[in-house]
Formats: structure tokens, sequence, C-alpha cells
């Protein structure tokens, strides 16, 4: 599996890319006036019929998230598009935005007349204000143009559609923190149940997905179920966008069909930055275990990554090579986490924070090896105790880290400081500088 498949990213070179004129050359809207000569629950059962998975992280299968809404019970339904991308590492959605505003807006109308929503919101990070602008263009030409309103091209379907800026909370990628956010309140999780496609924004049903997810269905509406089914593998169907960083020759957005492997993406990708070797990777973000070179042949899909010890996530491939500090990359992201809590739960919240004093002593080379197992056990107090999945993503790095990387733990105490740092005459693993 090398070849890519170009399907949201395929107009991303062309200029005129994100105007409605050169969206709808490459094709665009096209699937909305088939999904309109279609039944509601049959574009439900088409989206499930395709296999395809959160693209947000989770991998919940997304038609199987349509069908709970309750039809029939008089509330208003929502839509609302999960663009608050902020994970270390993660940055598929902004690109796609910036590039490809319209197939996204296709998605939300045939997505929202599925589960009968007249009201849909995308909400974005208010810092990419780029992105914001793009997409408000993007949306005042759907309007002008019909296919965003009333009586959307005479299917006698209506829907609005609002953009709507975050102020910057990590917090608020977390589904019901960013209805709490939406609603004008401070962006914390809920208690669930009730689940959001029950009572959800304004206590009314909501369903909530990823850009990604969203912007997928045209091209399932558009060419069949069984087109999409047909890439990826049994359990994890569909294409997806992989997300190389770090020290690769060619970083970038390689968009291939789930199951390829990181060793097919560096392929492509002209490998490792010349002169280095991988040391460790992260298969979705920084909230996933990491990996290491015996992983490189791991296929990137639900299944394979979640046996192999880690997740999928947003598949967000930070690359990192043998003169990276495996304890001064976990303090970062630790750091991240501890600032990025709500704070709302204890073990989070408290968590964090040890992690980042923790690891900043041990990362200067002023801990010693107990230190390690008090890490862990902290860990334990966090993982799977907290209100949201925050709390469980932050110890990610950190037990995987101390699984993986024990003795690179050990010499910061052997040498009294970091075996990386310039003052010292060699790096870890014997590589002279």
């Amino acid at each position: 599996m090398t070849t890519l498949t170009p399907i949201l990213t395929k107009e991303w070179d062309k200029a005129d890319s994100f105007t409605m004129a050169g969206y709808e050359r490459a094709g665009g809207y096209r699937a909305l006036r088939t999904a309109f000569g279609m039944a509601q629950d049959d574009i439900i059962q088409a989206v499930k019929d395709s296999g395809l998975r959160g693209r947000g992280g989770a991998g919940f299968p997304t038609g199987m998230k349509w069908g709970f809404i309750p039809q029939g019970d008089g509330k208003p339904h929502y839509l609302v598009v999960n663009a608050d991308e902020s994970e270390p590492g993660t940055c598929k959605d902004i690109p796609l935005m910036m590039a490809n505003p319209h197939v996204l807006i296709e998605g939300i109308v045939i997505s929202s007349f599925a589960i009968r929503a007249n009201q849909a919101f995308i909400y974005v990070r208010g810092e990419v204000l780029h992105v914001v602008r793009r997409l408000q263009q993007a949306v005042a030409e759907a309007y002008e143009a019909g296919f965003l309103g009333r009586d959307i091209l005479g299917s006698g379907f209506d829907l609005e559609l609002v953009v709507h800026t975050g102020a910057g909370a990590y917090i608020c990628g977390e589904e019901t923190a960013l209805l709490d956010s939406l609603e004008g309140y401070r962006g914390q999780p809920r208690l669930k149940p009730p689940f959001p496609a029950v009572a959800g924004l304004y206590g009314g049903p909501t369903v909530i997905n990823n850009v990604e997810s969203i912007a997928s269905v045209p091209s399932i509406i558009g060419n069949g179920p069984e087109w999409f089914a047909s890439m990826g593998t049994e359990k994890s169907q569909g294409y997806g966008i992989f997300s190389l960083s770090g020290h690769v020759t060619e970083p970038g957005q390689y968009e291939a069909p789930l199951g390829i492997t990181l060793r097919e993406l560096l392929e492509m990708a002209g490998g490792i930055r010349a002169g280095h070797r991988l040391k460790f990777w992260t298969p979705g973000g920084s909230s996933t275990p990491i990996f290491t070179d015996e992983h490189l042949d791991v296929p990137l899909d639900f299944e394979s990554v979640g046996a192999a010890g880690s997740m999928l996530g947003t598949r967000a491939l930070q690359i990192f090579d043998e003169t990276t500090c495996v304890v001064r990359a976990v303090l970062r992201w630790s750091e991240f986490y501890a600032h990025e809590s709500c704070g709302k739960c204890t073990p989070c919240r408290e968590g964090t924070y040890w992690y980042k004093q923790m690891l900043k002593r041990l990362e200067a080379g002023q801990g010693e090896e107990k230190d390690l197992d008090t890490l862990l056990d902290l860990s334990d107090n966090i993982l799977g105790k907290s209100f949201c999945a925050l709390g469980d993503g932050a110890t990610s790095p950190v037990v995987s880290s101390i699984k993986l990387f024990r003795d690179e733990y050990l010499r910061h105490f052997e040498l009294g400081g970091c075996p990386f740092d310039p003052a010292a005459s060699t790096l870890w693993g014997g590589a002279t500088k």
C-alpha cells in the first residue's frame, strides 16, 4: 500500500481551490443534489454502510452517531462541527478548511439534512484568523449561491450555518465543553449521560463531528458507500489525512487509506532527515502513547494501533530522531496539559501540575529512580478517574516513555543533567555532537 488517495486534498494545489468556482469546477455540490434525491434515513444508512468512523480521534462510527438522534420528537436538532484543532502535532483540519472550505460546507448541508437539523455551527479556534476569514467567505458564497438559507436548491430544506470562534482553550475540543462554550458559558466538560444526541446544544438533540468526518460525507454520497468501504482495512475503512511533522525530510499532509504504515509514509516523505535515524514517534498526537522504530510496520488503523499499545487518534505523526531527549519532549507535552486543564476535576488539575514539577526535576537530573515509580503511581490516579479524556491523554506520553525509555531517564540521574544538553560531551546513544 504505497499509493496516496487524494480526495479531500486533491485540489489543494490549485490557486482557487478555496473558492466556490474552484470547488464546483472539481465537481463540488453535486453530491448535495444527489442527497436531496434520497430519503434522509437512506443517507444515514449510506454513511453507516461506508464504515466511516470519527476522524477526530475517538473513531466512533459516524452513521451510528447520527442514528442516535431521536426523530419526530418535536425538538430542534443541531449539527456542530468541532474545528477546535489544538493538540500538539495535530494539523490536518486547519489546512483542510483553509484550502477547501466548501467540501466542509457541502458535508454540513448533507449531514444536517440527514439528521433533520436546521441549524449548524462550525466551532473554530479564534487564533487561526486566516482560517476563520476563509470560512466566513465560503459561507457567504454558499448563501449567495443558494446552498445555504431557505429552500436550498428547491428542496424545501432550510439551514442556517454559523461560524463561531472559540477563545483558545484546548478543553473546548472536548465535545460537551465545546457546547458550553458555544452557549456562552465557561468551557468545561458536562456529566454524561445525558449524551449530546439526546440533550446537547440548548438541550436539543445534537450531533458533534470532526471537520474531516463531515468533509468525507460528500465523497461517500457522490461515489457510494461501497467505494469508500473498498479502501482501508476490514474494520477501519476509507481514507484519512496523515500529518507528518518533525524530523522528516518532507513534512506535510499525506492522504492515504487507513492501514498504511509509517514506513510507507516515510518512503513517500523522503525518510528521516539526512544523517539521522528514527527514535520515537506519536501515531495520533501527543495524547497517544509513543512508538519507536520497532513499530514502523504497524498498520495505521484503529485496531492495529490499539493492539500495539497506542491509539490512532488524529493521525498526527510527530517524528523525532536520535538527537531528541524523550524526557524533555514529555515535559513539554506535560506543560501543555497542565496549562490547558480546565480545573474541574482533581485528578487532572493536580495530576498534570505534579507531572510538570516532577518532569522538570527529572529532566534536570535532580531526581532519583524511585521518582519513576511515583510518576507511574500518579498516572494510575489520573487514568480513568478524570472527568474527561484530557487527563487520560496526559498520562499517555508519560507512561509509554518510562516503559520504552527507562534507561534514558536513568541516564539523567547518572549524569546529574540532561545527556542532550549542549554542555554534555556526547548525546545519549553515543553519537558525538
